[in-house]
């Protein structure tokens, strides 16, 4: 089996059920440390509900997320610009921005739009480009990393995202819990070098805390910045102290209001 990174070869490291039905293999690139599922042919199964039922750190992880967010858009990119939220799920991060001021948008083709009705890239005119793409805890889940990935950049040509990297150690469901077998959707497990790897495909630059955090982007910045940035103490420390954008939610409601009432005529 050959690396979705880097295309060098992979070695077996161990098994586990996966859904508590499926014996699977997994393998780890021997060159970039990238490692990956055997061929996936459960996912249909896996995402019968677009989000598990025991993914319950969703609020928490946004929650998490939006202070951060808020620091490396103020710091980095034109916060009066567009940003859309890849793999958006529910669309819970796209409306706390969006009542914090920023104009994002959602896109997720498998799950309904629970929070932020109105406010997809398909209510958007086609092609549109952005500032911005986030897609946070989205990377594990992509059976064709790359090709998934040149689909984010035809939004931005930045992507701030989450990933657990996986641990120096040789990792197993034993040790390492973002293995989740249990669900069947964490399919792809980057190395800080895998991630350097795609970098360089895209002639991109990553700034990463090499833990959760990375960005990809054109833009030149520093690293030890980018860090600071993105730790929960500073960001809720420079949350409070920064000027902040006059919030959305009014002028949502009053569109999304007449929206509906034209709908009803």
């Amino acid at each position: 089996m050959t690396c979705k990174i880097c295309t060098n070869s992979t070695a077996k490291v161990f098994e586990t059920t996966v859904l508590n039905k499926y014996t699977v293999s997994y393998f780890e690139c021997t060159a970039c440390g990238f490692m990956q599922t055997e061929q996936p042919y459960w996912l249909n199964e896996a995402y019968s509900s677009a989000i598990s039922n025991i993914d319950i750190g969703l609020l928490s992880r946004n929650m998490y997320i939006q202070p951060i967010l808020l620091n490396i858009i103020n710091s980095f990119f034109d916060n009066s610009g567009s940003f859309v939220d890849y793999g958006g799920g529910y669309g819970v991060l796209v409306r706390m921005m969006r009542d914090a001021g920023y104009d994002f948008y959602r896109q997720d083709i498998y799950c309904d739009n629970m929070f932020a009705d109105g406010f997809d890239v398909q209510d958007k005119p086609e092609n549109q480009r952005y500032d911005l793409v986030t897609a946070f805890e989205v990377f594990e889940h992509l059976e064709n990393p790359l090709a998934e990935i040149e689909k984010m950049l035809t939004y931005a040509d930045s992507i701030f995202f989450s990933t657990e990297l996986v641990p120096l150690a040789q990792a197993n469901p034993s040790n390492w819990w973002y293995f989740v077998p249990e669900t069947g959707q964490h399919i792809a497990f980057y190395s800080y070098k895998s991630l350097e790897l795609i970098a360089q495909k895209y002639k991109l630059n990553l700034y990463s805390n090499r833990r959760n955090l990375h960005l990809l982007t054109p833009k030149k910045i520093s690293p030890a910045k980018f860090k600071l940035l993105s730790s929960p103490r500073t960001a809720k420390l420079m949350a409070i102290l920064s000027k902040k954008p006059k919030s959305l939610l009014p002028d949502d409601f009053d569109q999304l209001r007449s929206k509906y009432a034209s709908a009803s005529r």
